[in-house]
């Protein structure tokens, strides 16, 4: 039976070292914030055991673990995986924001991340991929114990896929359920479709006005946009999309998502599948899930993540720049 693009699994993959230095923090006693936290460190990188919050063979980051934060009123970016993934699966990202100044905070979804997909089918994940982010900020702001070298201010978001889509629901987005109706044929008996029959519909998911800008990557789930549900959306976007798509997401849809929004946000293509924009995978990695790992041919994935990065950087920076700020 074909299920919905949108109900597809993406599963964690592996990264390869990266030449970012970054402190890090595991948030491994809270089962509902199972992630990390990078930082400003002045120490060079070491391997950090994952422990707890492993993925399987994906047993250690790059980073100094506990180290002192270097740095005050710094910004901060919540950083959100696709459907299926882990908080970890973007960590070339994080340390490059890391070593640019920024605090970084990362959670595994529950019930949508490698480990435990019970809910990445679920109608409810729609909304509480949303709530969780807003979970993870609120204890970055109140509870985390190096909390007062943030600027509560300066917050953004970077998100991929279903993060992506999590992303515009937190800038204002408001999806139409109704979208579904089309998906869920007679012989689809998904978790989602089922729910959907029986009039099993979340409420309108929560959005989160503290984040100032956002960098969204490939948004999963586009086909639940109207132009009218994304006349909420007013903070500065920077977008970047795939141009083969895959993974569930059409570069289409995603396309026309992106010239829907508000204000015109700059939109960029990479010439490679939904997949390149995840970490550059190790060579056991790509050699158990090459999928997840091939790319176009001449395609320099590592290279193209040092793209990335520093337009993530750049964007967020003088996005997120506080008063008197002259970087």
């Amino acid at each position: 039976m074909r299920r919905p693009h949108w109900f597809c699994l993406a599963l964690f993959f592996g990264l390869a070292s990266s030449a970012h230095a970054a402190g890090l923090q595991l948030l491994d006693t809270d089962p509902t914030l199972a992630g990390a936290i990078w930082y400003p460190c002045a120490a060079d990188p070491q391997e950090v055991a994952l422990g707890k919050v492993s993925m399987n063979f994906i047993t250690t980051l790059q980073g100094v673990k506990d180290c002192p934060v270097s740095g005050s009123r710094l910004p901060v970016v919540i950083i959100a995986h696709g459907r299926g993934g882990w908080f970890g699966g973007h960590d070339d990202t994080a340390q490059a924001l890391a070593d640019a100044g920024f605090v970084v905070a990362a959670i595994n979804y529950r019930g949508d991340n490698g480990a435990d997909r019970s809910q990445s089918e679920s109608l409810y994940n729609i909304t509480a991929r949303p709530a969780d982010t807003i979970r993870l900020l609120n204890f970055m702001l109140n509870d985390w114990r190096d909390r007062a070298v943030i600027d509560p201010e300066r917050i953004g978001f970077f998100g991929f896929s279903a993060g992506a889509y999590t992303g515009l629901i937190l800038a204002g987005a408001k999806p139409d359920y109704q979208k579904i109706a089309g998906l869920c044929t007679e012989s689809n008996n998904s978790l989602g479709c089922e729910q959907f029959r029986r009039g099993d519909i979340p409420p309108e998911p929560a959005h989160e006005p503290r984040i100032r800008a956002a960098v969204l990557a490939d948004t999963a789930l586009n086909f639940m946009f109207s132009p009218e549900g994304l006349t909420g959306v007013h903070i500065p976007l920077l977008i970047w999309r795939s141009k083969s798509g895959g993974g569930g997401v059409d570069p289409q849809n995603a396309a026309l998502t992106a010239s829907s929004l508000p204000g015109k946000p700059e939109v960029r293509v990479v010439p490679a599948g939904h997949f390149a924009f995840l970490a550059p995978c190790t060579a056991k990695f790509a050699a158990e899930i090459p999928r997840l790992c091939t790319d176009p041919p001449g395609f320099d994935r590592a290279a193209f993540h040092r793209e990335l990065n520093a337009s993530i950087v750049s964007f967020l920076r003088d996005h997120l720049a506080a008063e008197g700020d002259n970087r």
